[in-house]
């Protein structure tokens, strides 16, 4: 059964815990529990309405103000798909929140409010989605029932979208689906009360079959532990641990050890007992070489033909995350798997203006939620690639090495 991911993000009150329980109430995903809170707080509001936002909006004081305030995951299933859905904060302080919600999603939902059109926030929460590279956009106009469900008020939002679309100069597969969260009007069951709408609901496009993007990317394998065992079945064993952090790896291939430089050739690959021929991105397995060479926990495994040039400093784009604002020459700890070492902020380039994206602000601090292009000098050789072509080995945290919080999440550009 196909695992889709999928992140939701809009402006505060838009109605994201609303459409989420909505999704998961026609879908019959509620569990007895969940059914039984939503009929007992509907009751106590007196509402006509269920009050489906109570399956998102756990925490007591998220509750109290009405609003979500920390990214909620949900899980649920149909008979086709499996879904684990993040709900973001909607506040505009709060954009940290959606960037890590949306960090490991596949599809974005980004509410607009009928009444509303297109904020700030739809702004900002579109150019974080193209940011972590998610093709798959849908926009989900909701509260349709408070514009009397106005072709007319649509067709004006979908221009909008359309046009921060091309302002972006973003190429994605984008839908834009008109609904009601509160009434249940086309996010499960099409609407009977927007007949002029023709496409599909919202849980339709989510169990669309995506074409399957066949670029394969470089084999990166990140070293976390070197094994050196002499017990039973591992006699003279010397394995190294990690995961393989993008494309794919046989036995027999020739690797390079990207910090020295030294080459070998891989003569086992092992997940635990079993021996594999070949492993994928995402396995964690112990390889084995044919030569001692120097590798320990950091170090970086690449085909000789596929790896990448050592970086003293890479161009990237953060997003900040912490209260304390950065400026020009802030040294921090930089780390990407297994790999962590000092970095420096040499230079801030420019603020990105999610509004207009091609406008760059000039700047002598990075404030919490500021999206940044910036300048890092690294104290070690360091093996990344563009976020564009390779997510997985091109982003980063950065830590603050006196309070250990991680301040930035970053894009490697090049």
């Amino acid at each position: 059964m196909e695992l889709v991911r999928i992140s939701t993000a809009g402006s505060v009150d838009d109605g994201k815990s609303t459409l989420i329980g909505r999704l998961l109430y026609d879908n019959n995903a509620l569990t007895k529990e969940q059914e039984e809170l939503v009929q007992k707080k509907t009751t106590e509001k007196g509402w006509d309405d269920l009050d489906l936002s109570v399956i998102t909006d756990g925490l007591v004081a998220e509750r109290e103000q009405g609003i979500t305030i920390d990214v909620a995951h949900i899980y649920f299933s149909t008979n086709t798909r499996k879904f684990i859905i993040a709900d973001s904060p909607g506040h505009v302080e709060y954009t940290r929140n959606m960037v890590t919600g949306a960090s490991t999603a596949e599809t974005s939902i980004i509410l607009v409010d009928a009444r509303k059109g297109l904020l700030e926030q739809s702004y900002r929460h579109f150019y974080i989605s193209q940011l972590l590279r998610l093709n798959n956009v849908i926009f989900a106009v909701n509260k349709m029932d408070l514009v009397e469900y106005s072709e007319d008020r649509f067709l004006e939002i979908a221009i909008e979208i359309k046009q921060m679309v091309e302002n972006l100069d973003a190429r994605i597969d984008y839908s834009i689906v008109p609904v009601s969260s509160l009434k249940g009007d086309n996010v499960v069951h099409p609407s009977e009360n927007m007949t002029w709408y023709g496409g599909s609901t919202l849980n339709q496009l989510l169990h669309a079959k995506k074409d399957i993007v066949t670029g394969q990317a470089p084999f990166r394998f990140d070293v976390q532990q070197v094994f050196h065992a002499q017990e039973n079945g591992f006699i003279d064993y010397r394995g190294y641990a990690g995961r393989v952090i993008s494309g794919n790896v046989s036995v027999g291939d020739r690797i390079v050890a990207l910090q020295s430089g030294k080459e070998s050739i891989i003569t086992e690959i092992r997940r635990y007992t079993e021996v594999l021929k070949k492993a994928e991105a995402g396995d964690s397995i112990s390889i084995s070489l044919a030569d001692e060479i120097d590798v320990s926990r950091g170090v970086v495994l690449a085909r000789k033909e596929e790896q990448p040039e050592a970086q003293t400093s890479i161009s990237s784009t953060v997003v900040w995350m912490d209260e304390k604002p950065a400026h020009t020459g802030v040294r921090l700890l930089l780390k990407s798997g297994s790999r962590e070492f000092p970095v420096k902020l040499t230079e801030i380039d420019a603020k990105v203006d999610p509004m207009q994206a091609n406008k760059r602000i000039n700047v002598n601090a990075i404030e919490v939620n500021d999206i940044t292009d910036v300048q890092l000098r690294l104290s070690q050789p360091g093996y990344f690639d563009a976020y564009s072509e390779n997510k997985a080995n091109g982003v980063f945290i950065l830590i603050d090495p006196q309070t250990n919080h991680t301040v930035a999440v970053g894009f490697v550009k090049k």
